[in-house]
């Protein structure tokens, strides 16, 4: 099975399937925070657990299952199941209603993500060593994080200034500025070795929910590595480049997620070496933000313009070059945030951002 249409349950299927639905939705979406796709098996157990045929305890044992028969496991298929165990699991704690305001939440929720997922980590329990990591959209920089002695001490500052804070007699706009800066600043913390994006956005989601926010599905399930380097330019200075902190691209994430409205939400935006052009079109000015792109790599998107399910393969014939150079340069787009796989190998297609 293809990915599952789980816009066509949300439009046309009973509040119990559009509430699954929902919750499938962002939970296969997050997935690309990590570079994960989900498996066919996974789409047909949310197809039938949204259907109500199984339970989504059901889900959880068929895929445990489902891999444990597969013992000599190939590192793309380490990944699906990593994809496939996590997403069951967001997708339950996305439905269940319970939701506690501490750090103990936080933790729990990290716990129940990835206990016997991730073993390079402890699941549930916050990081001993001080971590960097190299982003895409810092070129390879990494952002700041919190000391590991101090991320507890931290995270309990912030914890109690947003449970004293009142939202009542705020704006639209000030209600998405406060949250804009309360998540970018736990993220910042970053208390975990790893999964700290995914289990931001689900304890995230809950407290929106908590607050009374109806939280849409679709800018997790599209937009979820632009919501992650959102984070990292929120989290990032470099004075020397004349680089300063920006909270404009996740704050345009939130007013789509929130207010429904239609920010434009590409991952190139977010790029530091993106710059901004002002042009004059009927009278009006209007933002372009430009990249420098090798011949070759404009010749790739404009093949994937005119037909996004060309492979590698062809796309070498066209444009008469080795496969090898073909395969190098999309992985450079894809690293850019320019293009992105959707579906399958086999039966998927490119998708340009």
């Amino acid at each position: 099975m293809k990915e599952l249409d789980f816009e066509q349950y949300i439009r046309e299927g009973e509040p119990d399937q559009k509430e699954k639905s929902i919750a499938w939705s962002i939970a296969t979406g997050l997935q690309q925070v990590d570079g994960l796709t989900p498996s066919p098996y996974l789409y047909s157990l949310a197809k039938r657990n949204i259907e109500g045929e199984i339970s989504i305890k059901e889900v959880k044992q068929l895929i445990e299952s489902y891999y444990e028969s597969r013992k000599n496991r190939t590192a793309e298929e380490e990944k699906e199941r990593e994809a496939d165990e996590v997403s069951s699991r967001i997708t339950e704690l996305v439905e269940e209603k319970s939701f506690s305001f501490n750090i103990n939440q936080l933790l729990s929720i990290h716990e129940r993500l990835f206990k016997g997922v991730l073993f390079r980590v402890k699941a549930g329990k916050f990081r001993s060593y001080n971590i960097t990591k190299k982003e895409w959209a810092l070129d390879g920089d990494t952002v700041l994080y919190a000391p590991y002695e101090l991320i507890e001490e931290t995270l309990r500052y912030d914890f109690d200034e947003e449970r004293k804070f009142n939202y009542s007699k705020l704006s639209k706009e000030e209600i998405v500025d406060h949250i804009t800066q309360f998540v970018a600043n736990i993220w910042q913390v970053h208390p975990f070795g790893e999964g700290n994006t995914r289990t931001t956005a689900v304890f995230v989601i809950k407290y929106l929910r908590s607050l009374g926010f109806i939280v849409g599905n679709e800018p997790f399930k599209t937009n979820s590595w632009y919501f992650r380097n959102s984070l990292v330019r929120a989290n990032y200075s470099n004075v020397k480049k004349g680089i300063y902190s920006n909270l404009d691209f996740l704050r345009r994430f939130f007013r789509n997620l929130l207010f429904g409205e239609g920010n434009e939400l590409k991952n190139r935006f977010t790029h530091i070496r993106y710059t901004e052009k002002i042009t004059e079109k009927s009278h009006k000015s209007h933002s372009k933000i430009t990249v420098n792109l090798t011949r070759v790599q404009q010749n790739i998107l404009e093949a994937i313009a005119e037909d996004n399910s060309i492979s590698q393969n062809e796309l070498a014939q066209k444009l008469s070059l080795a496969r090898e150079t073909i395969n190098r340069n999309m992985k450079k787009l894809k690293d850019m945030g320019l293009i992105k796989r959707v579906g399958a190998k086999k039966n998927g297609h490119w998708d340009i951002e």
